[in-house]
Parts: structure tokens; C-alpha cells; sequence
């Protein structure tokens, strides 16, 4: 399992989408996320069939957040020019996480993760 860490600071569980099908599919067909999800690549998103409204951070190649926006469900967000990646949670996680423009977003992998990847 992955964090998300916010100027340092562990703030979430999150899943990484790095392949065209997990970023593909998203948050499509959930009611809800625990933690957060990191779409990457990505420089927009929609809320297309999604069943309710999310956080987005738009982030630089070195995941410093751009933009952040609130999308409700059916709409389709314009690309952020900069953009590299996309972290989407629950509406209002990201202001409860303590993550706006500026904050450096970093990926804390669980320890032994990297053992057992290497491993394989």
C-alpha cells in the first residue's frame, strides 16, 4: 500500500493509476474512497457516470499541486496547461488533508513493498 504525504506530513491511503486502464477507469462504479487516487499521467478529468463529487489537485511533474478544484458527478474539468498528474478524493478531503496550491505531494510506499517488487 502507498500514502500520500502532504509537505511531509502522511495524510492518506493511496492507490497509484500509472496504466491507460486503471487511469481509465478511475473512480468509476464506487460510492466513495477511503484514501485518494493519483492519476499519472494525467492533465484533466471528468466526472462522467461518477455517483459523487470529488477533490481535484491538478501537480506538476514534481507533484507540487497547481490548481484545486471540486468537480460534482457529469462534468468534465478543462486540462491544467502544466499538469502531469491528477490526485482525486471525496469533496472536501483535500481541504481536511490540509493540501492547496503550493503543497509538495510526495508517494510513501509501505515498508517491504519495495522488497517484494524487487524480489520478483
Amino acid at each position: 500500500m502507498a500514502w500520500l504525504c502532504s509537505d511531509r506530513q502522511r495524510v492518506a491511503a493511496l492507490e497509484v493509476a500509472t496504466t491507460f486502464r486503471d487511469r481509465s477507469r478511475g473512480l468509476l462504479g464506487r460510492d466513495g474512497l477511503e484514501g485518494a487516487i493519483l492519476l499519472k499521467p494525467a492533465s484533466s478529468v471528468h466526472t462522467l457516470r461518477m455517483r459523487f463529487p470529488i477533490d481535484v489537485a491538478f501537480c506538476d511533474r514534481n507533484l507540487r499541486v497547481l490548481d484545486v478544484t471540486t468537480m460534482a458527478p457529469n462534468r468534465v474539468g478543462r486540462p491544467r496547461l502544466r499538469a502531469r498528474a491528477v490526485l482525486e478524493a471525496e469533496a472536501g478531503r483535500l481541504a481536511a488533508w490540509g493540501v492547496k496550491v503550493g503543497s509538495q505531494l510526495a508517494i510513501e510506499e509501505e515498508e517491504g513493498e519495495e522488497e517484494a517488487a524487487a524480489a520478483e
